[in-house]
């Protein structure tokens, strides 16, 4: 495992730890995204940098092998001709590209063995972005859902119909007072009149008895004269 791929590791474990802690995941995976892009665009300007220099290498071996070529037919018709200076000076220009090519070929090699890990981890890099993007707009839709729940709860306790059984239960045991008040008043009314009628009925009783009583005390005065 490259050093690359253990740094995304770590990084990836610290926000899993994080969103468990945080109360706007949302934010939190914008801001691992914006840094998950800026690392996908160095490791893209990377990849380019590797790519030129795998083709420079790539170039320097085909050089190589095309001179190395060369002077090995040079060398055979030298000989041919039986020129066998001109041979040997063909050959020694062989062995030195043989050399070069042997030397570049063991870069290419490395360089193209880092590219395809390159390439390979910058692929990750980029499915792991949509993977989190993902992630994202799901979260963001609930995010959004529970807002927008949490506001009409508000209004629910503010305004909701729970509230109106409770408003006219008052408004009835109100009402209910109000009547029970006007028929004690009716009631208190009713019983005063009706004192009034037997007040007024005593009284006639009392009068008639002192009158009754007044005659006979007139008549016995007479009886005694």
């Amino acid at each position: 495992m490259s050093v690359f791929r253990r740094m995304r590791d770590i990084t990836v474990a610290n926000l899993n730890e994080r969103l468990e802690q945080s109360q706007d995941p949302v934010k939190l995976i914008d801001q691992f995204l914006h840094s998950t892009r800026e690392e996908i665009g160095e490791a893209e300007r990377l990849y380019q940098q590797y790519a030129s220099h795998t083709k420079q290498l790539q170039q320097q071996v085909n050089q190589a092998t095309a001179m190395r070529n060369k002077r090995e037919e040079q060398a055979l018709l030298a000989l041919k001709a039986g020129e066998d200076h001109l041979a040997k000076l063909a050959l020694q220009e062989k062995i030195i590209h043989e050399e070069k090519l042997e030397q570049y070929s063991g870069l290419l090699e490395t360089s193209q063995q880092s590219l395809f890990e390159l390439e390979s981890q910058l692929n990750e890099l980029k499915m792991e972005y949509q993977t989190v993007y993902s992630k994202r707009q799901f979260y963001a839709a609930r995010m959004e859902s529970l807002r927008l729940q949490q506001r009409m709860n508000q209004r629910a306790g503010a305004y909701g119909g729970g509230d109106v059984p409770k408003m006219f239960g008052r408004l009835e045991d109100k009402m209910n007072d109000w009547e029970l008040e006007a028929k004690s008043l009716s009631d208190l009314r009713r019983m005063g009149q009706e004192y009034a009628v037997q007040a007024g009925e005593t009284v006639a009783t009392v009068l008639e008895r002192e009158m009754a009583r007044l005659k006979e005390k007139l008549n016995n005065d007479g009886r005694k004269e």
